[in-house]
């Protein structure tokens, strides 16, 4: 066998090869880091052979397994499909994530910020064919995958960055609301149709509670609430959810709430879903791109959020683009086999990594926990109340809402709290339609960061007491007539290159003795075309003007533009040096006698 680089393997190397190694950066062979790269799991799956480690393994699969299949059935219901479908996406999908995946903790499957998402990318397009509610989520998971495939492949993980961390918690925080208030009708029995804005079925749902609530069913969910919550305070390590399953169906059977009125689940088909590919109809995917980048990048970002915080506990070490593969991968199988689109959980891979889970293969072991359940329990789960279901998600998302992250952020930048604020109020107006929310938070942000970077700070130094540059604005520092020492926090870029040369050409009105500018460009990690040329004229005036531009510190990106350019030859190749020291020395040199340099105030006391 040959690997990538044409290395030959005999039998004996393989067989070293798939024990695997304890990480990735043990392995030294060029072939083998070329086939963990592509199969991941290649990485742990040697440990298995260690007693602990798959005890360890097999326990942690175990119970995330016994959260899983409860929260897929909710979730499912919460996309606006039949329970059967979250159980799909619940048992492939864990799987595949964990083969192709970088995190080992990382649990993966039906979630309820996707799942909402589904629902709200869906919801508009069965007005008119009702029946193609299924076919349409699972071209969704499909697109998703694709796509999230190809920019794992393509090494574009970069692009999630456009997600910024205000649009993401304004976005969770009315997720977390919307999941949370579209879960009341179900909790108090009572149904209203559908309107065009989330607010308003909200609203006729809160009436229609006063009046019409099923009490048999809110004593469901209000018993469902109570184990949930009263387990969790015991040991979070209880299955509470699964209790509280277990006892809400069994009260159920026994007291006969179904022929009291009360919503249970019904018959789930049993078996394993076969693989199928739905039809492709063009008109629908081209209305379901906009949800396919949203739910691909949200998705993705929880997912990393997860692995990230869980990496740093494990000390493991995690590849973006690879984890776009195995969650790309997982979408595509969970379409493949009559799932949805999914992600990972934060809830559950919490239980995965505090369960004791070492590698990866606890999640093939949840796969495998799912899969038994649907070929031999789903008869059991017949008369699971809606509203245990509805318990179940309410209780998931409540950790979803958080205060805090706003406030942090606006301490940090007032205008990044103006975005996640935005983000969260667009997002509950739009809602169904979450999409528009999103992208109007990006775009603010996008708008916001360009008209910060419109202008930079730029300041004029002069010599502190200790010897360092500081800004004579705030420090009220004198400076010299003939040499002024500028710098500019930021970019030189076509945003704000007019103001750069605003700023300097005031620099020079200010002094009329001025014969060098001195630009402490340690600030400017970019320069463009725009700036470049600004940069290029203003040196041509103020030489007609006898004044030379001289620059310090500045970076190789920097130095590159002007070389390519030439500029480096119109300002002068002498006129460049590493520190604003040499710069005024060469600047001293010039004045000679005309200048005392011994009473300048940018001299420092030690020269």
């Amino acid at each position: 066998m040959r690997g990538e680089a044409g290395i030959e393997y005999d039998a004996p190397s393989l067989n070293r090869l798939f024990r695997g190694a304890q990480s990735v950066p043990h392995v030294v062979s060029a072939g083998r880091r070329a086939l963990v790269r592509f199969f991941p799991f290649l990485s742990w799956i040697g440990e298995l052979r260690h007693p602990h480690t798959l005890r360890a393994d097999l326990i942690a699969g175990i119970t995330v397994a016994l959260v899983l299949v409860p929260q897929s059935m909710a979730y499912a219901q919460l996309a606006g499909l039949p329970v059967q479908y979250g159980l799909y996406a619940a048992f492939l999908p864990p799987i595949v994530a964990a083969l192709f995946g970088s995190s080992r903790q990382l649990s993966t499957g039906p979630v309820a910020v996707v799942s909402l998402m589904t629902a709200a990318a869906i919801g508009p397009l069965v007005a008119t064919n009702p029946e193609g509610y299924v076919a349409y989520a699972v071209m969704l998971a499909l697109m998703v995958g694709l796509f999230q495939l190809l920019l794992g492949l393509l090494r574009l993980g970069v692009l999630v960055d456009f997600l910024s961390h205000p649009v993401v918690v304004g976005f969770t925080n009315a997720g977390a609301l919307i999941i949370a208030t579209s879960q009341i009708g179900k909790l108090f029995g009572v149904g209203v149709p559908g309107f065009e804005h989330h607010y308003e079925t909200v609203w006729y749902t809160a009436r229609a509670v006063l009046t019409q609530t099923h009490l048999p069913t809110l004593g469901m969910g209000l018993l469902a609430f109570a184990l949930m919550f009263g387990l969790r305070r015991v040991s979070p390590k209880i299955p509470s959810v699964l209790i509280a399953v277990v006892v809400t169906t069994l009260l159920a059977y026994f007291t006969g709430f179904q022929e009291a009125g009360g919503r249970v689940v019904g018959a789930i088909p049993v078996g394993l879903p076969a693989f199928s590919l739905p039809s492709l109809d063009w008109a629908v995917m081209v209305n379901l791109v906009t949800a396919t980048v949203t739910i691909s990048l949200i998705g993705f970002m929880e997912a990393m959020s997860i692995a990230k915080a869980m990496a740093a506990r494990s000390r493991q070490r995690l590849d973006a683009n690879q984890e776009l593969v195995g969650q790309g991968l997982s979408n595509l199988v969970s379409g493949a086999f009559s799932g949805y689109p999914v992600s990972g959980s934060f809830s559950r891979s919490a239980v995965n990594i505090n369960a004791g889970a070492i590698t990866a293969f606890s999640s093939v072991i949840t796969g495998l926990a799912v899969a038994v359940a649907l070929m031999w329990l789903t008869p059991l789960l017949y008369h699971l109340p809606q509203a245990t279901l509805a318990a179940v998600i309410i209780l998931a998302v409540v950790n979803l809402f958080k205060i805090e992250p706003v406030i942090h952020a606006w301490q940090a930048e007032p205008t990044d709290g103006v975005v996640a604020v935005v983000t969260f109020g667009l997002t509950l107006l739009f809602a169904p339609h979450l999409d528009q929310g999103i992208l109007a938070g990006v775009g603010l942000s996008l708008v916001l960061f360009l008209f910060r970077t419109m202008r930079p700070r730029f300041a004029v130094l002069s010599r502190y007491e200790d010897g360092t540059m500081r800004d004579i604005a705030v420090h009220n520092l004198p400076t010299s007539p003939k040499i002024s020492v500028v710098r500019f926090d930021g970019s030189l870029y076509f945003a704000n290159a007019g103001y750069f040369e605003t700023r300097v050409l005031a620099v020079v009105a200010d002094n009329p003795e001025l014969e060098y500018i001195i630009i402490d460009g340690q600030g400017i990690n970019q320069l463009d075309a725009t700036g470049e040329e600004v940069l290029h004229h203003l040196a041509e005036r103020l030489r007609a003007q006898g004044i030379e531009i001289l620059v310090a510190r500045m970076k190789k990106q920097f130095m590159d533009t002007i070389r390519r350019t030439g500029l480096i030859r119109i300002i002068g190749e002498d006129h460049f040096f590493s520190r604003v020291t040499y710069a005024l020395q060469y600047a001293w040199d010039q004045l000679g006698e005309r200048y005392d340099r011994t009473t300048c105030p940018l001299r420092s006391s030690a020269g």
